[in-house]
Parts: structure tokens; sequence; C-alpha cells
């Protein structure tokens, strides 16, 4: 039997961060993120039913609708995003759950929609 993937359970937390990239990147973005959310919240039920081609399709094209964002936005990004995106997909491969995590933060730092410690 071929090794799936795990999905993250960290898909909650970039759903919950989603806004930060709303508010950072403004009304524009307001649409794709929306589209992103619903594709991450999709890919969850899909993990929690345990469908993990499913799961990975579904980050995967919200991933795209962000690259195809960062197009739009500042086309320099875009090469970084995709290659971001590149990294989260091949270590989602892999099982690779820290580059996941890696991956995922280095995406909302590009984005300025950094985490905030709280005291």
């Amino acid at each position: 039997m071929a090794h799936e993937p795990e999905i993250p359970t960290d898909l909650e937390m970039v759903v919950t961060r989603l806004r930060e990239l709303e508010v950072v990147l403004g009304k524009e973005a307001e649409p794709v993120i929306a589209e992103v959310r619903s594709a991450l919240i999709a890919a969850m039920a899909a993990r929690d039913r345990g469908d993990v081609p499913d799961a990975m399709a579904r980050i995967g094209h919200g991933m795209d609708c962000l690259t195809a964002l960062a197009d739009r936005l500042d086309a320099n990004e875009a090469v970084l995003m995709r290659a971001l995106a590149q990294t989260f997909r091949a270590a989602l491969l892999r099982g690779d759950e820290t580059t996941v995590k890696q991956s995922t933060a280095a995406m909302f730092e590009k984005s300025g929609a950094v985490e905030r410690k709280k005291n």
C-alpha cells in the first residue's frame, strides 16, 4: 500500500489567519481570500473523512488562488509565492510537517500577515 501523506491539523490556524491577509492586501483580495478559505475548509472536511487526495487537491487550489492574487498585485512576489507553494506541496507529499509549517509561516511573513506574539 502506498504511503498517504498526512494533512496537517494546522489548516485550522491558516484559515483563522486568512483574515490578516484580507487586512494587509485590501478589498481587491477579499474574494480570493474567501475562495481560499472555502477551499481550506473543504480540505479539512476531506481530511476528517479520510479523503487525502481530495484534501490535497483543495489545498492546492487554495494555493493556486493565492499565487494568482500575487501575480496581480506584485509579479516579483508571485515568483516567490510559487516557489513557496511548490515547497509546501512537496513537503506535504513527503509527510514533512516541519517544512510544511515553515513554508506556511514564510507565506504569511512575505504577505505581511505575520504572527503577533501575545504578552
